[in-house]
């Protein structure tokens, strides 16, 4: 079995979830899809504590107020261990509209910008910056 390895965070508009696929399902699936991992295992890289990940695959616990952070998380363990998956799903499954980048995924965003920038205006993004927390200092 071949499995592409995407950006979770790129392929927020692609691949939404199965219809009718809860996050429990979702879970169910993907776990299925990687021999020999566990529940535990997922909940460990995942950030999250074994109880919840375990509540949400029983449906006992309600997936409506999970954080954003948590269902990328959920996605880039997943895809670490070579399943095409998008957070988009996880959103979908959660039954959630997909919510803006994390912090470091902007992060990385503009640190990607601004190394296809040449020097000099890389310079000037660099001064721009300096400018704006300055001034957001100063509110």
């Amino acid at each position: 079995m071949t499995n592409h390895q995407p950006d979770p965070g790129a392929s927020d508009a692609e691949a939404p979830a199965r219809d009718g696929e809860d996050l429990a399902a979702l879970l169910e699936r993907l776990l299925e899809e990687v021999p020999g991992r566990t529940q535990k295992e997922l909940a460990t890289e995942a950030g999250v504590s074994y109880q919840t990940l375990n509540a949400w695959v029983r449906r006992t616990r309600g997936t409506s107020r999970i954080d954003p952070d948590t269902l990328r998380s959920l996605a880039r363990v997943f895809s670490k261990w070579g399943i095409e998956v998008s957070v988009r799903q996880f959103f979908d499954a959660a039954g959630r509209p997909v919510a803006g980048p994390a912090d470091e995924e902007r992060e990385a965003h503009l640190l990607r910008v601004y190394r296809q920038l040449p020097e000099d205006k890389q310079r000037l993004l660099v001064e721009d910056a300096q400018v704006m927390l300055r001034i957001a200092s100063a509110s």
